[in-house]
């Protein structure tokens, strides 16, 4: 009778280790033992590629916050568009804007090489915005790993999913909140834009016929402005037009992004919305005085942001291919 009982107590016992198994949080070193070289091959394949292309960083970064904000992070703006759907990559938002595939590609073709079956190419994308930001010569830290991939990227998503540059500063609390992230972390993760580069098509409404009353958004900085419109022509049908978000460092990432805003050069409106409200304002100050914090809070944000949503256990799938689902 105790030898049943016991045999019972077991299997329920191994029933509940396969259920927490399959909802699994993320953790740190989670492919210590299937591919234990899997965060040396991407991180080698990171600063191959920013060395070779220093913008690629930002790419990294912002594909990350991209990929997260649509779906949790699940790789779904990795996926190519089909005949009968157009993917999150092939939206406005992200095209041609968004960049850094092939970076991801290599890794991955790496890893299958060695891990077949094993690494996400969601973990992949999380492990190379880390790596960017390293290059970035900001903080490093642990990114807790395990995510699947999703089989669904949708173009429409990234209308409501993602935040404009025309965003003020409740807009962007408010779908932030969404997310599962403070106005405080909102404010950090806009920090981003440190590093990195837009196209003019992005913000050039605050140059030309901005407002019945004004030809150009009057909250930026006359000079900062001039120079813009000397960047960026009017009426310039050039698609490659791009300019530096943080023209005094470009590929660092430091708190200049804080002290622009300070002087009103935040070049969207998205930026510069950050003063029009005492509690974000009251941390861009704070950021701007103390590069540590903001560098450290960074990263913190960045790990929270990676749990957006994330498929663990048997949800998803690993992609062989970061491009398609499996077949």
């Amino acid at each position: 009778m105790k030898s049943k009982k016991l045999k019972c107590i077991t299997i329920i016992f191994l029933i509940y280790l396969l259920n927490q198994n399959a909802h699994c949080e993320l953790q740190v070193g989670f492919y210590s033992y299937s591919c234990g070289m899997a965060e040396f091959i991407v991180k080698d394949e990171v600063r191959n590629s920013v060395t070779r292309n220093p913008g690629l960083a930002a790419g990294l970064v912002r594909m990350h916050f991209h990929d997260c904000f649509i779906r949790g992070c699940d790789a779904s703006v990795l996926l190519d568009s089909t005949p009968s759907n157009t993917a999150e990559k092939d939206s406005p938002a992200n095209k041609p804007s968004l960049r850094g595939y092939e970076v991801i590609d290599n890794a991955k073709a790496k890893l299958e090489a060695v891990c077949p079956g094993v690494v996400s190419c969601a973990d992949i994308v999380a492990f190379a915005a880390r790596d960017s930001v390293e290059l970035a010569e900001g903080v490093g830290y642990d990114v807790p790993a395990g995510r699947r991939d999703g089989r669904i990227s949708l173009a429409s998503d990234t209308r409501t999913e993602l935040p404009p540059p025309t965003f003020n500063v409740n807009q962007l609390t408010q779908l932030f909140a969404k997310k599962g992230l403070t106005q405080d972390e909102m404010v950090t993760l806009s920090g981003a834009h440190t590093i990195g580069r837009s196209h003019c098509t992005a913000f050039s409404s605050r140059l030309y016929n901005f407002s019945s009353t004004s030809s150009q958004d009057p909250s930026l900085e006359p000079s900062y402005a001039a120079r813009l419109k000397r960047q960026c022509p009017q009426g310039s049908t050039n698609p490659n037009l791009v300019v530096s978000m943080d023209p005094s460092s470009p590929a660092i990432a430091d708190v200049g992004y804080y002290l622009n805003i300070l002087t009103n050069r935040g070049l969207f409106t998205s930026d510069q919305t950050l003063l029009s409200n005492a509690e974000t304002a009251s941390q861009v100050n704070q950021y701007a005085r103390n590069s540590y914090l903001w560098a450290n809070k960074f990263a913190d944000a960045m790990v929270k942001m990676g749990q957006i949503s994330v498929l663990t256990g048997n949800a998803g799938e690993i992609r062989t291919n970061c491009r398609v689902v499996n077949g």
